[in-house]
């Protein structure tokens, strides 16, 4: 009898556990894609003063033409992008948006600003956004892959004569980073990098201890909803910080000073980690994914002299 009551006090701890990492993982890494207004949010707190400069640059970067584009991940999935020609021969960005964020929102200044500078574009639908397939967002693990798809992608379709940059907001920042550890062709030639975050994990327990969820408890369980129902190993040792240790690309990190969701200390970390040619811009008073609206003169000139530096 004592036997039977232990079995089911050990089935009753494993369901309670196994609901907790759901739990854990619908908070963190499942995404549900939604029609709502992209710039809701912005009507509201630290990015208020910039909701009508946004909508404006959406609007304007929803006139342009552009090619939708579909490649396969290397698990599979099908993988949207935008792309938007200049001219021919011109370089090309690829540009990578933030944690549930959307390219039009995230990179509508990014955009105008590389179009300024007479780059061809190729703007990505991250896995599990927008028209990409997928439901589980992996905070750049498995991210980091589709850039090394997508950047093969451009090699194939533009020629190797073709010079690439990668540019990242927020986790896309994060993840144009944690691709340098991967063998990125030689048509890569900079990386641009605003407010991306040290490692999944700093982001994750970060966000959780903000929300009053001490992190030594709720990671673990994330670690396991995203092995039990996003069906990926979360490997700690995979971040922006320990993939530019060894990094040969010279790399722009920009990031916001005011910035409360994704620490400013996180690119200064980054940057002392760094082995390649770097550069540190912060802007102030800019919170996160607003660097350019609060600076957009000061993020070009920062932009423009990287691009020049790396020709």
């Amino acid at each position: 009898m004592i036997g039977i009551y232990f079995l089911c006090g050990m089935i009753g701890l494993a369901v309670i556990l196994a609901l907790i990492a759901l739990w854990a993982y619908h908070m963190a890494f499942h995404h549900k894609k939604s029609q709502r207004d992209l710039c809701q949010a912005f009507q509201f707190g630290p990015y208020a003063p910039y909701y009508q400069a946004t909508v404006d640059l959406m609007a304007e970067m929803k006139a342009i033409p552009f090619e939708s584009v579909t490649i396969s991940s290397a698990d599979g999935l099908a993988l949207h992008g935008r792309y938007y020609h200049w001219q021919d021969g011109a370089p090309l960005q690829i540009q990578f948006h933030g944690y549930k964020g959307h390219p039009m929102r995230d990179f509508c200044g990014g955009h105008k600003l590389a179009r300024e500078l007479g780059f061809n574009v190729l703007v990505i639908d991250q896995r599990a956004h927008a028209k990409s397939q997928g439901r589980t967002i992996t905070f750049g693990i498995l991210e980091r892959q589709d850039c090394l798809a997508w950047v093969n992608y451009a090699v194939k379709r533009f020629g190797e004569a073709c010079p690439i940059y990668l540019a990242g907001v927020s986790m896309g920042a994060a993840t144009v980073l944690m691709a340098t550890e991967l063998a990125l062709p030689p048509q890569v030639k900079g990386i641009i990098a605003d407010c991306p975050y040290s490692s999944p994990k700093a982001i994750i327990c970060k966000v959780s201890n903000d929300v009053h969820i001490p992190a030594r408890l709720s990671f673990p369980f994330a670690r396991l909803g995203a092995l039990l129902y996003g069906k990926f190993v979360f490997r700690t040792h995979i971040s922006a910080v320990n993939a530019v240790k060894s990094a040969n690309i010279p790399i722009l990190l920009i990031h916001g000073e005011a910035d409360d969701f994704v620490p400013c200390h996180m690119s200064r970390e980054i940057y002392e980690a760094c082995a390649s040619p770097k550069t540190l811009v912060v802007i102030p008073n800019a919170p996160h994914g607003m660097s350019y609206l609060q600076d957009p003169d000061g993020y070009r000139q920062a932009v423009e002299d990287f691009v020049t530096q790396t020709k």
